[in-house]
């Protein structure tokens, strides 16, 4: 079953949709660790496309990354890094464990080539992930490894600052960039974080945590932040501002969408959640031309949002992007896809 994951998915693809999608998640994450020990995914896999980019200070072996969510507590480190990825981010972590929204909270829509989630950052707690990172080989020999920061659902938004510099904290000595994520669309009315008074405030206190952890340790740690690719362009311009001002290293464009209209009268297509896949592609791209042309090069942006080939991938690029993230497509294409995009962003 392994090789037919790695080199024949779109036979195994059939069967694991007919599982719950959550379940066929930790089924297929479980198999590929247990490839992963029994040294079989070093022969199962293509040797990873050697493209290094060097963006915010960090080297990165190829532009393709995973995007946060495939992997929320670190479990799976050493076995996804084998597929080919020139870099990892998971989470999303908060500072205290929480299971997340009721289940069922993922949705396959394979009309649209689609997912729909609802997960509700369900994570083990920060503190958790730091110690399974520490253990996990891929960061030990150096992985470039990204952690994405959140706040707990029971944390009244006012607050919210204040988890995020928590988990800042916590994850600053083992994470190559850490992502503030303030737009998913799961945890309650954490996307009013992209207003212009809280996100002012929410930055200030990110940089006086970063500045206070830079003196102790003589690092400093770029800090990203995603965004929806729901807002207007003066928003998107907004934030963009904001970020220069505090001192911000790149913006990843972009998170799930609330928008439904590429998915009306299909099945599961007005579930609540955050829609990913192909209907989100042209939202992303449209969100990394603004952020381009209104930036220029003060910024990098990281691309993220219905990748599903190569020549999507290709497409981040040439809206505005210096790197890509990953995560639905994996469902539709399988890990095929991961090198399939570095070996066209390598010929571009």
């Amino acid at each position: 079953m392994i090789s037919a994951m790695i080199d024949r998915y779109s036979l195994l693809r059939p069967w694991l949709f007919c599982l719950d999608p959550e379940q066929a998640h930790n089924l297929t994450l479980t198999n590929l660790d247990r490839a992963q020990r029994w040294g079989l995914l070093d022969k199962l896999v293509s040797k990873p496309i050697a493209d290094p980019q060097r963006v915010c200070g960090i080297n990165f072996p190829n532009p393709v990354g995973l995007a946060a969510g495939l992997d929320k507590d670190g479990k799976h480190i050493d076995a996804l890094a084998a597929l080919g990825f020139g870099f990892l981010e998971i989470g999303t972590v908060t500072p205290r464990p929480q299971p997340g929204n009721p289940k069922p909270r993922m949705f396959r829509l394979p009309e649209a080539q689609a997912i729909i989630n609802r997960m509700g950052f369900n994570n083990d707690g920060v503190e958790a992930c730091v110690a399974r990172v520490r253990k996990s080989r891929y960061w030990q020999s150096g992985g470039v490894l990204g952690l994405n920061i959140g706040k707990n659902a029971n944390t009244p938004i006012e607050e919210a600052s204040n988890d995020y510099v928590i988990c800042m904290e916590a994850v600053y000595d083992i994470a190559t960039y850490i992502t503030v994520n303030i737009s998913s669309p799961n945890t309650k009315n954490l996307r009013a974080l992209q207003g212009e008074d809280m996100l002012r405030n929410l930055l200030r206190n990110l940089d006086d945590a970063r500045k206070r952890l830079s003196d102790r340790t003589s690092i400093r740690k770029p800090v990203f932040l995603k965004i929806a690719p729901d807002l207007d362009q003066d928003d998107i311009h907004l934030i963009a501002d904001l970020l220069v001002e505090f001192g911000m290293d790149a913006v990843i464009a972009t998170n799930t969408t609330i928008a439904r209209d590429a998915v009306q009268g299909i099945e599961h297509g007005d579930e609540a959640g955050g829609l990913s896949g192909a209907p989100v592609r042209a939202a992303s791209n449209a969100v990394i031309k603004s952020l381009k042309a209104h930036l220029g090069d003060r910024l990098p942006i990281i691309g993220v949002g219905g990748i599903l080939s190569g020549a999507d991938a290709r497409e981040k690029i040439r809206s505005g992007a210096s790197l890509v993230q990953v995560y639905s497509g994996l469902i539709y294409r399988g890990p095929d896809l991961v090198n399939e995009c570095a070996k066209a962003l390598r010929s571009a």
